[in-house]
């Protein structure tokens, strides 16, 4: 089997499906034609323009197979994927068995968010992906501007508050906006699955390699700014990062989220159809620091005196999870198997949210599971979303 690169948060890395021509058809065709409406379900895209100009594709699952009434008194839930993939990961199983299905049948208005970069977010007011410019971000923007975009849009569509779902890097902007005290006039839950808030635990020897080597800072020092590289730069990054002690990338997917215990073969090549997605090498970096240092807050610029200049401050500001209002409703599901959200992360961030309201907190523990059961398991539908679905009903 062929080798491929990783990083903190990356699902794969798959560098040779760019240098083989990019993401697979089904891609160009639209998340609608080519995963919703083929089993049978109405879908509806739409746009969302952020704050900083960046024009972000959102599409909208109405109704369930069986439902007439498309939206009468249906509440929405907003469902937002992790790093270097797009709504199609809510999609990839049966609809028995995948997320965005069942709630759609379930009797919820579903809305699925892409993050900017992806396929289906690529636009901008004034730049194009050709300028560097586009890509200078991180998941700091993902929070600030990104999420409270789709809160408002779904809100003024619906006018009705929003559940969210949110997996990996999904979690983080959440947590990270929560904590700031945004979102809350439109909010009405939130679930995180494979939650990342801390990462300096991480099991994951691609991610700590890549984090301690500092290779992606390196990158992005020689100009390289959407993520992953194509040419010789993702060919130099594979090759240096396979080939480290202890790395096995012929396991790949193991070797990067840990052993997952329940993801079909069909399920594992149909999302290769749409991985990996882009991000920025800033995101990248900035999860690096994360790893490295075990904190959490926003981008380190390492120059105090540009620090000052973007944060008025000569270090970046904390993101502190304890600050997140106590009576939000949150729903945590995490596994035991899991290389990127670690249990001893996920333990430090419950630790901050010891104080929070004890009947607004769930949490959902699955001992054989690793980061990608969570949205691609087979019998997901019965460890996590029968539990999730008990929970929105409470809020």
């Amino acid at each position: 089997m062929a080798k491929y690169p990783s990083n903190p948060l990356l699902l794969v890395a798959l560098l040779c499906a760019f240098a083989a021509g990019g993401i697979n058809s089904l891609d160009q065709n639209g998340i609608c034609k080519s995963l919703v409406e083929t089993q049978g379900y109405t879908c509806q895209d739409h746009q969302v323009t952020t704050e900083d100009g960046y024009i972000l594709g959102l599409q909208r699952i109405p109704s369930g197979r069986s439902s007439n009434n498309l939206t009468a008194q249906k509440l929405p839930v907003l469902l937002q994927h992790g790093l270097t993939m797009d709504a199609a990961a809510w999609l990839i199983n049966p609809p028995d068995q995948a997320l965005a299905f069942i709630l759609a049948d379930k009797g919820f208005d579903v809305w699925l968010a892409n993050a900017r970069g992806t396929q289906a977010s690529r636009g901008h007011q004034s730049l194009s992906t050709n300028d560097p410019t586009y890509w200078e971000w991180t998941w700091d923007q993902l929070a600030a501007y990104d999420l409270p975009a789709f809160f408002n849009y779904v809100n003024n569509q619906t006018g009705q508050k929003v559940h969210y779902v949110g997996h990996s890097l999904g979690t983080l902007s959440v947590l990270a906006a929560l904590s700031q005290q945004k979102l809350s006039n439109t909010l009405r839950s939130a679930a995180l699955l494979s939650p990342v808030a801390y990462l300096g635990q991480i099991t994951t020897m691609l991610g700590k390699i890549s984090a301690q080597s500092h290779s992606v800072d390196g990158l992005y020092a020689s100009g390289i700014r959407e993520y992953p590289p194509q040419g010789v730069a993702g060919q130099n990054l594979e090759t240096f990062l396979c080939s480290q002690p202890g790395v096995d990338c012929s396991n790949f997917m193991a070797a990067v989220t840990g052993p997952n215990c329940c993801i079909t073969p069909t399920s594992s090549n149909l999302i290769f159809q749409h991985i990996p997605q882009s991000t920025s090498t800033k995101n990248m970096v900035h999860l690096s620091e994360m790893i490295r240092r075990g904190t959490i807050t926003m981008f380190d610029y390492n120059f105090p005196a540009i620090n000052m200049q973007h944060y008025n401050q000569l270090t970046p500001p904390v993101y502190n999870m304890a600050s997140i209002p106590k009576d939000v409703p949150l729903f945590l599901g995490y596994g035991g198997r899991d290389a990127l959200s670690d249990v001893n992360d996920v333990k430090a961030l419950l630790n901050d949210l010891s104080d929070h309201d004890k009947d607004k907190l769930v949490e959902q523990y699955v001992e054989e599971y690793a980061h990608m059961d969570f949205i691609m398991g087979g019998n997901a539908n019965q460890k996590v979303y029968d539990p999730l679905l008990t929970f929105f009903g409470q809020h």
